[in-house]
Parts: structure tokens; sequence; C-alpha cells
């Protein structure tokens, strides 16, 4: 989505997420948004999209077909056994 609008701030500081955004980032009315403030810029999205992004991330790095679960707790089985 490459929209652009322009909103003004009212007196209490709120600014209108418009239908078209919210919809496009999966914002739901009550849900909580993250803002953040990067390259002098607000950002706003949800957890749920941070989580996507993490995981899209974490998949360049895992081999296909790799439990990263499984992984972990054959680690930890071994190191039990030499505790």
């Amino acid at each position: 989505m490459d929209e652009e609008i322009r909103q003004r701030v009212n007196e209490n500081g709120r600014v209108v997420i418009p239908t078209a955004f919210r919809k496009a980032l999966g914002i739901e009315i009550g849900d909580e948004v993250v803002l953040r403030i990067q390259d002098d810029e607000l950002r706003i999205t949800t957890q749920q999209r941070r989580i996507q992004r993490a995981r899209r991330r974490a998949r360049q790095y895992v081999k296909p077909g790799t439990s990263l679960v499984n992984e972990l707790l054959a680690e930890r089985r071994e190191a039990a056994k030499n505790e």
C-alpha cells in the first residue's frame, strides 16, 4: 500500500487512523498498537505484525524442515545428562 494522506492532530493529541490503513495493517477496534519513532518518523504497527516480521527474518537462517524446538530440547536433554 503506497497511499498517503494528511491528518490534523486534535487538541488532545489524537490522530484518526483511516479505515484503509487499519485494514491494511489488520488493526481492529480495541486492538493495542505499537508506536515507534524511527528515522524521524512515527511508525504504527501491531505486536502480531512484529512477531510475523521476526519469524520471516528467522526463517532466513533455518534450513527447511528444521525444528528449532526439537533442537533446543535435544540441547537441554544433553545438558541435563552432563549435570
